[in-house]
């Protein structure tokens, strides 16, 4: 196999170049995970909802991407998965951890605990061997810290409220709900990236106008929200084998 790819290397330098490139692409969302790390400690907000957002949006594609490239053929020689999981542990976990504590979003005397609760969960969430399912699920709370953070900081409600929300989902990651993977669904998966991608354009759309975001559009995009978790929720049906 090893020959095979060395071969098929040698004949297609572009499609080497264009697996690279996709990792490359991959590993922006570094740079821009240390974008929003400095604009937390400057309490830029705006900046920091902007660089989560292109943070996101490069993980939204680059699997795609992957698949689309062939990196396991063409670039082998690095661990995509890998570098997801490291890129979507900064942006996903650490980025909104070090959010909660220089935001006034939750009681003071609780928002180093509340940090490294979402650190240490998370740690836990990526680092099971079926964290990501062979029917692509997502198994436990998927780590969505940074849209949590957002809708935390959009919503303005009491930090009282915002504590207990972050403590369910700390719980939830332990909790074996097979939330759904959206771009790779494979059940009402056209109207699923449909609402998917309109969550995402009404999402941006709303936040990028932050302090000023509209109240509609916050609570349009729960709709999104309560489809995801009925859709996660819901008993999938298993393929069964025939036993003679």
């Amino acid at each position: 196999m090893s020959t095979e790819i060395s071969i098929l290397r040698q004949k297609n330098p572009v499609r080497v170049a264009l697996a690279y490139g996709v990792h490359l692409f991959t590993a922006t969302g570094a740079v821009w995970g240390f974008l929003a790390l400095r604009a937390v400690f400057e309490h830029d907000w705006r900046m920091m909802i902007f660089w989560m957002i292109l943070a996101m949006f490069v993980d939204g594609f680059d699997g795609m991407l992957a698949r689309w490239a062939d990196v396991k053929t063409y670039a082998d020689g690095i661990d995509g998965a890998l570098l997801d999981n490291i890129l979507d542990y900064l942006n996903y976990v650490v980025v909104p951890a070090l959010f909660l504590i220089e935001a006034e979003i939750l009681p003071y005397g609780l928002r180093m605990l509340s940090a490294c609760a979402i650190l240490i969960t998370s740690a836990y969430q990526f680092t099971q061997t079926d964290a990501k399912t062979d029917d692509h699920h997502f198994k436990g709370f998927p780590s969505y810290w940074n849209v949590v953070a957002i809708y935390m900081l959009v919503m303005g409600l009491n930090p009282w409220i915002n504590f207990t929300f972050l403590m369910l989902f700390n719980i939830l990651v332990f909790v074996p709900v097979k939330y759904i993977y959206p771009s790779r669904n494979t059940y009402l998966r056209g109207f699923t990236l449909i609402l998917t991608y309109l969550y995402g354009i009404v999402g941006i759309w709303g936040v990028i106008q932050y302090p000023r975001v509209p109240q509609w559009a916050i609570w349009a995009s729960f709709v999104y929200v309560a489809y995801y978790v009925v859709l996660s929720l819901i008993p999938k049906k298993e393929k069964k084998l025939d036993v003679d």
